[in-house]
């Protein structure tokens, strides 16, 4: 090959490597960011993560919307995939279930799946359009296969429809990340007052089982030297100044002066 030849070649492929190099930090680094603070993050601030331009985002993503759903899509396919190896599952009760405590266990932390999995089957911001093969609505479409074989065997309640199902798991999602939050505020390494993960998801499913029994939650503990009222035993808020109080309110006050009043003398 002459020389002059090799040389044009090696410069048109060195683009192309730094052209996939660049496309792989800037989804490296979304995946990052939305994970975080989801679809209102700044492309800005992804290109500052990824090491690059704006400009050099634009190239590869039009938009910021086509760089959300392909640095989600990997990982709502894992979520599609295990939901369609589950419709000929035994069992099709339990596995429902336990399905369903892995997606909200799963997406919970992640900003973005929870974004995608409100979104999905729904014509708001970010949601999928029939026939783009967007994994969500194959994930939603085997949750629907799921849903009807539990409640074929009588484990899920008959009046729920998948759209129940994938508002109430939205609502789930939200409500872990909240107290998520709480318990980071109180401790996420477990101290106490740490609100136990998982509870919400069997609250939801509990919701969903069609004997209405009651699922056992994982036992909410109380925080560290927490006040409670002395009649009730509800938490007291800490008082900024003069004493701490020792009662919820003017009823457990009362009931607590009736007792005092009608209490024999000491003594007796």
């Amino acid at each position: 090959m002459p020389a002059g030849v090799w040389r044009a070649e090696s410069r048109s492929a060195t683009p192309r490597a730094d052209a996939r190099r660049n496309r792989a930090l800037v989804l490296q680094a979304a995946r990052s960011a939305f994970e975080e603070r989801g679809l209102g993050v700044p492309l800005d601030e992804i290109a500052r993560r990824a090491g690059v331009g704006a400009g050099t985002v634009y190239r590869h993503f039009p938009s910021k919307e086509a760089l959300f759903r392909a640095a989600v899509r990997d990982r709502m396919r894992l979520f599609a995939d295990a939901a369609g190896e589950l419709t000929e599952a035994d069992d099709p009760g339990e596995v429902f279930f336990r399905f369903l405590a892995s997606v909200v266990r799963l997406a919970a932390p992640n900003r973005a799946l929870c974004e995608v999995l409100e979104a999905a089957g729904t014509r708001g911001p970010g949601a999928a359009e029939e026939g783009d093969g967007a994994p969500e609505l194959e994930f939603l479409a085997a949750l629907g296969v799921l849903l009807a074989r539990a409640q074929r065997a009588g484990a899920v309640r008959a009046d729920v429809d998948l759209d129940d199902v994938r508002v109430l798991l939205a609502g789930c999602l939200t409500m872990e990340r909240r107290r998520s939050a709480g318990r980071g505020a109180a401790g996420a390494d477990g101290e106490p007052g740490a609100v136990p993960a998982g509870r919400m998801a069997a609250l939801l499913l509990d919701g969903l089982r069609a004997d209405r029994s009651v699922t056992e939650l994982p036992a909410a503990r109380a925080k560290r030297n927490e006040a409670r009222c002395q009649v009730c035993g509800a938490a007291l808020a800490a008082a900024r100044t003069g004493r701490p109080a020792r009662y919820c309110g003017g009823a457990c006050r009362q009931k607590a002066h009736r007792a005092r009043r009608t209490a024999p003398p000491a003594g007796r």
